[in-house]
Order: C-alpha cells, then sequence, then structure tokens
C-alpha cells in the first residue's frame, strides 16, 4: 500500500513537470522569492525548531543554517537568468550552414534525502538548486530532528503545490520507499555507508546521484604556524554543533616543535569561547540522540583525555574534549568521530605524514596550518580531498563561488551557487541545420581517399 503512495508522489510531480511549467524562469524565480519571503516569516520557529532537536544557540542556527540559506536564494536569484540562457557554440565545417546551441534544462523529478546535523541547511541548498534548475522535487528530511523537520514541511507546504515540492516525512522505510521511484536525481547527504546503499538503490533506475557524505578530515598544524590563532580556528571549526558537523576536523596532526604552544593554547580557547562549564554555556549545543552519544563514549576508552571529557547521558551532554595516546581505539582511528572530541596525534616528518595520508579514504576536507607557501602546495598537490582550507577551517564551505562536495568514500558531485544549478541541469545539444546544401561526401558510394579523409579529420580538430 505504501508503495502505491510513493508512487502516487511520483507520477503527480511527472505530469506536473510535463506541463512546463518549471521551464520558465519567471516561474523558478517567483518560487524562490516566495521561499524567501517564507522562511523569514518562520524565521522564529525556526530557531525554537533547532534548539529543540540540537540545542542550537539562535547566533549559531542563523549563521550556519539559516543566513546562509538567504544568501544562497540571494546568489541563485541573481544569476539565475544568466546560468539558464542557451549558449551558442561552434559548429564543424561539416555541418555547415547549421547552428549548434547547448541549452541548459531541468532533469526532471529530484529526489532530496537530508541529515539531521544541520537539519535546515543540508536540505535547503539542495532544493534551492533543484527548484532553480526547473525541476520537481521531493523532501525527506531527517527523523532525528522531528522538530527542524515540521518547520521545514511548513514552510513547503506554503511556498509550493505538494505536486511541483513536498516534504514527506518518515524514517527509513520511507526513505527506502520514495528510493524505489525513477527519479531523474537523487542528492543524499550522510554518512558513508547509508550513501552506498543509495547509489544501489538508485542504480536500479540508472538514476544519477550526489553524494555528499563525510570521512576523517585531518588538520595539519606546522611549527611555523601562529599557535593562537590555529586554536581559535581549530576550536571553532570542531565544536561548532558539538562537533556534529561533515567538515569539521575530525583528528589534528601537530608538528612535535609546536605541541607545547599549540595545546595550551586549545585549552585557552575552549576555556574562552565556551567557560570553565561549557554544560551552561548558551552557546555550546547537544549530541543528536543516546545512540550517537553512546558511540562517542566509545571513542574516549583507552585514551589520554588532556581536556574536557565530561558528559551527562540525560542531557546529551559531551564537553569539548582534546585526546591523545588513542593509537589503540578502533572508532578513532578508523570511524568519523562527528562529535566534541578531538584527537591529537604528534609528527616530525612532513614527508612521512604525507605518504601516511595518502593511502587513507579521501576526507571532504583538508586543513594546513603554515605560512609555507612551498609546503601548502606541496600538501594540496600530495594529498586528495574533497575539499580544502589553509590556515581555516570550516569556511570554505560557506563560499558560493566555489563548488563544495566530496570524492571517494567522502562523497561524488558538488553543489553551492552554481555548481547547485549545474548538479541538478542537463545541458542538452542541439544541432540546427536548413535544407539548403549539404555535403555529398559523407554518403556512400564513398569517392574520398582515406589520406585526404584523414586530412579533414585533422582541420575538424581544430
Amino acid at each position: 500500500m505504501k508503495d502505491v503512495i510513493y508512487q502516487d508522489i511520483f507520477l503527480r510531480q511527472k505530469d506536473f513537470f510535463r506541463s512546463g511549467r518549471t521551464q520558465q524562469i519567471d516561474y523558478r524565480k517567483k518560487g524562490l522569492k516566495g521561499l524567501r519571503a517564507t522562511i523569514k516569516i518562520h524565521e522564529s520557529s525556526l530557531l525554537k525548531a533547532l534548539y529543540q532537536d540540537l540545542r542550537k544557540s539562535d547566533i549559531e542556527s542563523f549563521t550556519s543554517e539559516i543566513g546562509f540559506i538567504l544568501n544562497e536564494i540571494d546568489y541563485s536569484l541573481g544569476h539565475l537568468k544568466k546560468w539558464a540562457r542557451p549558449q551558442k557554440c561552434k559548429t564543424p565545417w561539416l555541418d555547415w550552414p547549421g547552428k549548434s546551441y547547448i541549452y541548459p534544462e531541468p532533469k526532471g523529478m529530484v529526489l532530496i534525502i537530508g541529515p539531521w546535523n544541520y537539519p535546515f541547511l543540508l536540505v535547503m541548498s539542495p532544493l534551492i538548486g533543484a527548484l532553480a534548475s526547473g525541476n520537481c522535487a521531493v523532501v525527506k528530511p531527517s527523523e532525528y530532528a522531528p522538530n527542524t523537520g515540521k518547520v521545514l514541511e511548513e514552510i513547503v507546504q506554503t511556498c509550493f503545490p505538494e505536486e511541483y515540492c513536498r516534504v514527506v516525512q518518515g524514517d527509513a522505510n520511507t526513505a527506502e520507499g520514495l528510493l524505489g521511484q525513477p527519479w531523474d536525481h537523487i542528492f543524499f547527504t550522510g554518512s558513508t555507508a547509508i550513501g552506498r546503499s543509495i547509489m544501489e538503490s538508485a542504480a536500479k533506475h540508472l538514476s544519477p546521484v550526489t553524494l555528499e557524505l563525510g570521512g576523517k578530515n585531518p588538520c595539519i598544524v606546522m611549527d611555523d604556524a601562529d599557535p593562537v590563532i590555529a586554536a581559535e580556528r581549530i576550536v571553532w571549526g570542531k565544536f561548532l554543533n558539538a562537533g556534529q558537523t561533515c567538515v569539521a576536523p575530525d583528528h589534528l596532526w601537530v608538528h612535535e616543535n609546536i605541541q607545547d604552544r599549540l595545546i595550551p593554547a586549545l585549552i585557552e580557547t575552549i576555556l574562552r569561547f565556551y567557560g570553565p562549564d561549557p554544560k551552561s554555556s548558551k552557546d555550546y549545543g547537544r549530541i543528536i540522540n543516546t545512540r550517537h552519544f553512546d558511540r562517542l563514549m566509545d571513542c574516549m576508552t583507552g585514551v589520554s583525555i588532556i581536556h574536557g571529557g565530561e558528559h551527562d547521558r540525560n542531557d546529551l551532554y559531551i564537553a569539548p574534549t582534546l585526546i591523545k595516546d588513542a593509537s589503540s581505539n578502533e572508532h578513532v582511528l578508523h570511524e568519523e568521530i562527528f562529535g566534541p572530541i578531538l584527537p591529537i596525534f604528534g609528527f616530525e616528518n612532513m614527508e612521512t605524514l604525507i605518504e601516511q595520508l595518502q593511502v587513507k579514504p579521501k576526507p571532504l576536507a583538508l586543513y594546513l596550518f603554515t605560512k609555507d607557501k612551498s609546503l601548502q602546495d606541496r600538501v594540496r598537490i600530495r594529498i586528495s580531498s574533497g575539499g580544502m582550507a589553509i590556515n581555516e577551517t570550516l569556511s570554505q564551505i560557506f563560499n558560493l563561488h566555489m563548488p563544495f562536495g566530496g570524492l571517494g568514500e567522502s562523497g561524488m558531485g558538488a553543489y553551492h551557487g552554481r555548481s547547485s544549478f549545474d548538479c541538478f541541469t542537463h545541458y542538452r545539444g542541439v544541432l540546427l541545420k536548413g535544407y539548403s546544401s549539404h555535403h555529398r561526401l559523407r554518403y556512400p558510394p564513398y569517392t574520398i581517399g582515406l589520406s585526404k579523409l584523414k586530412g579533414i579529420f585533422k582541420i575538424m580538430a581544430k
């Protein structure tokens, strides 16, 4: 019975897409403007919901979720007409007289499956790209952030007819039912393990996918870095949203010559940001649920705690924690931590560290603190990652002029800004010819010699 419901949702959207309304640029822009206005109306409800789900402060919720989305809508509105414009391209002489064009066209029906850690941002951001490109969309938010999911549904219901864009609430069974439909594109944000199953489901219908996953993002601090500035940027990037950020530094590699300066700077920064009791700080969040809380507690088994470690399961609280001597903890070594625990490892030789990181799965983000430009280039070239920031953490994802995405186990495909439009767009090549003349040499019986034909092909390639 449920499969019939999911099929009906898909077919209704398919009929709406075939009406051609979403092909109209003015229709897309009207929808985006309405979305922006509705988000502003629901801003206080969103702030409350994000606090209820993740204990996010209003400032953190706005800067890392709501404000970013409002900016992305404005950015898309300002560039949409240009992005959607057909482009004329060269026509080879064999097709003369003729004209060639590239038409950006929507793919059709899009499914977006969102995560719980940034439950508004990481649903709305791909949705903006899908709607700007002229697609119909179904959004399945995470059931682990139910309060935000409810407000999200209210916003979408207010803005759009459900055959154009709608929210479907539910758990993994709901996602499985939706994945049974032949979507024209599937966008998923979440864990690598679930990303694999999403791709398997998509393969049954040859649906293209964008997978925004995670990974063990390394952060390297060289001995020429400013320890105070590095500490501030690392602590901010690591403990934002209680460490539940896909691009947060997962573990820290510190050159042995700066350890005795960086570690005290990290501790001082944690105290300055969150106070002696982060549990009472209005700026420090909570773990999403007890399952993830228990998983994170396993990361502190058999390790040395440098700072933090306090926890309260009933309050889903884990203090900002620095650990070392974690080489025997399998969770720390091989699993994405995705929480407020930062393992610190020392190193002496940069070449040895590069070789060690090269054999690891490609992370979503790579961070390097150094003033040495030649070393910056060396690390960028030698260690592959989805994105990279030098002398900074996290901020690379807020730049709408750059693509954001992973590769390998950290994902595939990219979005943000123009890349979001490209993600959900099919660039269709169209050749237009008249009947005035044509080249006889391409038709049999062939009268041209092979050597002359090879010369023609060389000219065509220019």
